[in-house]
């Protein structure tokens, strides 16, 4: 996976990061409550940091 990670803003909402993984709404969601990617609140939104995403999409890489 070749993703340029430079053009995504620094926090991404959970439907942006799926599009970027391309996987389902759902799927995603269930990443961020399994922990399997780290995500913060604000208020009663869910934001994922790039560098999060970073992270997961690398030691994802690394386990295939």
């Amino acid at each position: 996976m070749n993703l340029n990670f430079e053009s995504l803003p620094l926090l991404l909402t959970v439907e942006e990061m799926a599009s970027v993984l391309r996987i389902g709404r759902n799927t995603a969601y269930q990443l961020v409550k399994d922990g399997n990617i780290q995500s913060i609140r604000i208020s009663r939104t869910i934001r994922i940091p790039r560098a999060a995403l970073i992270q997961f999409t690398e030691c994802t890489q690394q386990s295939a």
